[in-house]
């Protein structure tokens, strides 16, 4: 699970709802002082939300980028229902499709899409059903396919638990197994954030991220510059099949210096910094 160091935005950022053609989705937007160079729209990953992106978004103001963070269907703070079918990785890319266009974000032309793990899956679908919103694409420790065994047998673990227990249930569970530091990391505010995810929303997906198929050569045909992201490890996707996927697709590759599967909380930094470099050359 993802652990954001704070679930208190900067002053730059608010948070809202923003209204599309698909419903309402609660986003963390941040704006620069002056006249945006770009707008980028963040996707988090599996049991996450907007808040793991709450440390990039000074840095990509001060930068001169604005920022939309968002909540996806049945994550956190945005609504969902409880069909399993809702969350299908189709319907989730089109919700991006609508993000990307909503009044408030891509008016000034087409958004940089950054997706974090499972955020990067479905900002892949949603480029290969419509690049054209989209500026450019960051991968950000999200590999071509399906995650290691090691993690397909957690979500199974997972969705086993989801089935007999309450989510309260299931945190506690998940809790007792935390090494005591990771316990002790805002346990309130990552309770809260777990308690208001959809079940059926964590299943979906994660049956989803046990049997992604390999989409490479497709994403590689796309008309967007793109770049692979990621720590120095990562035991969901390993570094080196990263890189691999990095070539296949002709992408910019970068590597965060003493991260791990989540950079954008591990050295947010230097992420943003990779982040804003690529936007600037393009």
């Amino acid at each position: 699970m993802s652990r954001p160091p704070t679930f208190v935005p900067p002053p730059c950022a608010h948070a809202r709802q923003l209204r599309t053609a698909r419903g309402d989705f609660a986003v963390l937007d941040a704006s620069p002082r002056t006249a945006p160079r770009g707008t980028a729209l963040l996707l988090p990953g599996y049991t996450g939300s907007k808040e793991d992106f709450i440390a990039l978004l000074e840095p990509l103001c001060a930068a001169g980028y604005r920022t939309v963070a968002v909540d996806g269907r049945g994550q956190y703070e945005t609504e969902g229902t409880t069909r399993q079918e809702d969350y299908a990785q189709g319907e989730l890319a089109r919700d991006v499709l609508a993000q990307a266009i909503a009044p408030g974000v891509g008016g000034e032309g087409p958004v940089h899409l950054v997706g974090h793990s499972l955020g990067g899956q479905i900002a892949r679908a949603a480029v290969l059903l419509d690049a054209s919103p989209f500026r450019s694409l960051t991968l950000m420790s999200s590999g071509p396919a399906q995650v290691t065994e090691a993690q397909q047998l957690k979500v199974k673990m997972l969705g086993d638990a989801l089935a007999t227990l309450s989510m309260a249930e299931v945190w506690e569970a998940m809790r007792a197994l935390d090494p005591p530091e990771d316990a002790a990391t805002d346990g309130e505010a990552l309770r809260r954030r777990w308690l208001r995810h959809q079940p059926a929303q964590l299943l979906a997906t994660g049956r989803q991220l046990a049997t992604e198929p390999d989409r490479v050569t497709e994403l590689a045909a796309a008309p967007l510059p793109l770049h692979v992201l990621s720590g120095e490890r990562d035991d969901t996707w390993p570094v080196p099949l990263l890189d691999e996927m990095a070539q296949r697709l002709g992408a910019l590759r970068t590597r965060i210096a003493g991260a791990e599967h989540s950079p954008n909380t591990d050295r947010p930094e230097q992420t943003a910094a990779a982040l804003v470099s690529f936007w600037d050359s393009l």
